[in-house]
């Protein structure tokens, strides 16, 4: 099984890009939650760990992820309200966000017992990462479970304006490094950090239109270019991609850091690709709706 762990939110998605008063529609989303049910689409045994409100948006975060297949028995419940995210579409249909996360329940997350033993992978990311006192909790996850030998992902998906002390943020990151497997990057990402970082077994770098990379501890350096799509917005793409690593990784036994390091170019490749045709479905269509199998099939 494949753990995603992470925040879930509701995502205000504007109906006309450029009206400076549009009308919002909301959608299921956060980085997390988005990768939980890419995973859950494509067939992965998923299981999503959170705290999610019981409020009517935390209702139908949760019913989405029951309709993906995701597993909940790690999702913590809570009266606080569920986080919410105003988007804006650029004309190029990338989007930036505003967020309303004062008092919601996923930073209110509290570290679990032991996960169990099926767990294979556990995937880490965005807003759960520096939200107080979730944060910490999600970071003692991340360092217990990596401990135990468990694979990690990490994609940090940097929101820039819900960091208040981007040095601190910046060395909190470097620290989390020596417990991760795979770092999934964008090239913002990478910018706002000062570059890509050592350490992980491998990185992998988006960068939208040119398409998708990879460098391994050992040296191996692989790239595919973006698959062709008319763009609507690219709100759950790079979480698709996440998914879509992880699905190609186990689906080739790679869940390891050994196994990572042996999987060689045309596996790196073929893994690469299978995420840029994953995530080109989702920029295809409005909001955050990751591929189904069938989709890919091909």
């Amino acid at each position: 099984m494949i753990v995603v762990a992470g925040e879930s939110l509701i995502d205000l998605v504007p109906q006309q890009v450029g009206d400076p008063l549009p009308m919002l529609l909301p959608r299921l989303g956060g980085g997390p939650y988005n990768t939980a049910v890419a995973l859950g689409r494509l067939g992965a045994t998923v299981g999503f760990c959170s705290r999610v409100s019981t409020d009517g948006f935390g209702e139908a975060l949760l019913a989405g992820l029951h309709r993906a297949g995701v597993g909940t028995s790690l999702v913590q419940r809570g009266p606080e309200p569920t986080t919410l995210a105003v988007a804006s579409i650029g004309a190029d249909g990338s989007a930036g966000y505003r967020f309303y996360v004062q008092g919601s329940a996923d930073r209110l997350f509290e570290l679990p017992p032991q996960l169990p033993d099926s767990v294979r992978a556990l995937a880490f990311g965005t807003c759960s990462l520096v939200l107080e006192p979730g944060a910490t909790a999600y970071e003692a996850l991340l360092r217990r479970e990596a401990g135990r030998g468990i694979f990690t992902l990490l994609d940090p998906n940097i929101r820039a304006g819900l960091i208040p002390d981007a040095d601190a943020y910046r060395a909190r990151f470097a620290g989390w490094l020596p417990y991760v497997s795979l770092l999934k990057l964008s090239e913002d990402d990478a910018r706002w950090l000062g570059g890509v970082p050592e350490g992980p077994a491998a990185v992998v770098l988006t960068r939208g239109a040119a398409g998708l990379s990879v460098r391994t501890r050992g040296g191996l350096e692989v790239s595919v270019p973006a698959t062709a799509v008319t763009v609507a917005d690219t709100i759950g793409a790079g979480d698709t991609v996440n998914a879509a690593l992880l699905h190609g990784l186990a689906a080739r036994a790679a869940l390891s850091a050994n196994a990572l390091a042996g999987l060689g170019a045309e596996g790196w490749h073929e893994v690469l690709h299978f995420a840029s045709r994953a995530a080109a479905v989702t920029c295809s269509r409005t909001g955050a709706e990751p591929p189904y199998a069938s989709e890919l099939n091909g």
